[in-house]
């Protein structure tokens, strides 16, 4: 790696220029997990929690969040994705949730924000839900 690609020579942010990047394929996988009490874990587990479907509307959440990730990140390019996809896993044995999100795009900057961006909004939406 040659530095800092988003510091010009005199120390200033600037957006990387990507524009002689070859066009591919590009595919990031991001993943996280949420512990929580046994109890809350039964009602999502169950579908009775009373806000609703929980991992329904994290899905949603994690999805609409990878689309606007260059408006949260503020160097990151906006890029048009071809993929997201969102699992949930539950581990009743340590009471917690995991996702675990895969972006892709075909472009000249990698998708790999929109992945992590998708997975920690995801999350966030399921502690929302979830707290008192």
């Amino acid at each position: 790696m040659s530095g800092l690609t988003h510091f010009d020579a005199s120390g200033q942010a600037h957006m990387v220029d990507v524009g002689d990047k070859a066009v591919s394929r590009r595919r990031a996988v991001a993943s996280g997990s949420i512990h929580m009490l046994p109890a809350t874990l039964v009602l999502i587990r169950d579908g009775n929690h009373k806000k609703g479907d929980v991992l329904g509307i994290a899905r949603i959440a994690a999805i609409m969040a990878s689309k606007r990730t260059a408006d949260l990140i503020p160097l990151c390019h906006p890029i048009a994705l071809t993929r997201v996809a969102v699992e949930f896993a539950l581990d009743e044995a340590a009471s917690s949730v995991s996702i675990s999100v895969t972006a892709e795009c075909s472009g000249q900057t990698g998708v790999e924000m929109e992945a992590l961006t998708a997975a920690s909004v995801g999350l966030l939406t399921i502690y929302d839900m979830c707290k008192a």
